[in-house]
């Protein structure tokens, strides 16, 4: 394969991997209701935010880790579902680090650690608007019948 080739086939599939997160925000009333942003997707790659608002803190004044681990599925499933095919969570862990605090800005980041035929892992970090790590989070993908998007 020549420059020109290999430089196109990466450019469709990051065109593929903006549809395919865009196609899946659109439908995402979750993440929607969070306040989730996608500010970066590429393939097997997503990097989200959520402001921490006063109604996501717990009873400890901090942020709900429910909430942390809405945000790192998100990016989890933007990751996963950037090659275009129906994928979703088969197992996920996540590891607390530090609180996230109201009005924090967390950023999630997602990369592919490993796919092989329909199945995923995927590591992804929280951190604070410092670049503090607040939790780290691991995903097992799996892919279902369908494609969120067509090539």
């Amino acid at each position: 394969m020549d420059d020109r080739s290999t430089r196109a086939t990466a450019d469709r599939k990051q065109q593929l991997a903006e549809h395919a997160a865009q196609a899946l925000y659109d439908l995402d009333r979750a993440s929607q209701l969070l306040g989730i942003s996608i500010e970066s997707v590429a393939p097997g790659a997503a990097q989200v935010t959520m402001r921490v608002r006063p109604d996501m803190v717990n009873g400890h004044g901090i942020c709900h880790g429910g909430l942390i681990f809405t945000l790192a599925d998100s990016a989890f499933a933007f990751a996963c579902n950037s090659h275009g095919h129906n994928t979703v969570a088969a197992g996920a862990a996540i590891e607390f680090l530090a609180p996230g605090r109201e009005g924090d800005l967390l950023t999630a980041a997602a990369s592919e650690r490993w796919r092989v035929g329909k199945s995923g892992i995927y590591e992804i970090e929280v951190r604070n608007q410092r670049g503090e790590a607040v939790a780290l989070f691991r995903g097992r993908s799996h892919q279902i019948a369908g494609r969120s998007v067509d090539e």
